[in-house]
């Protein structure tokens, strides 16, 4: 591992009962470790169930699971959001993770892994990157998208051709480190005001 690697968040944004998320998101992060640059913290939005409706004064399950998601997230020098496509967007769950949070994603890159169908989840993405921009968020280019996912991978959750999607995890991942390492920097000179 490097000195001071970027600090990467997973987030598994689907929480549907017999998701295909974890398949998707455990094969990104498994990859992802490979690389010395990054530590990575998997954030499984079914675990660590936010509060279904924003209130200044959530119930005290809810403010305890905000309080976790929310340092995990000010951790992060940068995130990977893993998301499905559900009727051309995202997950409600997954808009209510962004929406309880705001300083947390301010001048930090943005990564995204998509699946579903024909589409690969890219019309989700789509939607994501303006609710990003409007966060102060810099969402990178380079996206991994599977199309038909659950045909991409066996009964292990290994993909039966690796070869096109491991490269562009690695360009994904290669620009969420130098935009990292760069937000990172400037943070700590000048913090970023929104």
């Amino acid at each position: 591992m490097t000195e001071n690697p970027v600090k990467v968040a997973v987030i598994m944004g689907s929480t549907r009962a017999g998701r295909f998320g974890p398949t998707v998101a455990n094969w990104f992060v498994e990859h992802a470790e490979k690389r010395a640059d990054i530590a990575v913290d998997l954030i499984d939005l079914a675990e660590d169930q936010l509060p279904a409706h924003l209130s200044n004064e959530p119930e005290p399950d809810g403010a305890r699971a905000l309080r976790s998601v929310g340092a995990r997230l000010t951790a992060a020098d940068g995130f990977v959001v893993v998301t499905p496509e559900y009727n051309h967007s995202y997950p409600a769950p997954l808009k209510s993770a962004i929406d309880w949070h705001f300083t947390q994603w301010q001048a930090k890159p943005i990564g995204f892994v998509s699946y579903g169908g024909v589409s690969g989840g890219l019309r989700a993405v789509e939607h994501l990157r303006h609710v990003f921009a409007e966060l102060h968020a810099v969402t990178v280019r380079d996206t991994v998208s599977f199309h038909s996912a659950a045909q991409l991978f066996d009964p292990t959750g290994k993909l039966t051709n690796p070869s096109a999607p491991e490269t562009a995890a690695d360009q994904l991942l290669d620009q969420l480190v130098w935009w990292g390492s760069a937000l990172r920097s400037a943070r700590a000179e000048r913090p970023y005001v929104a």
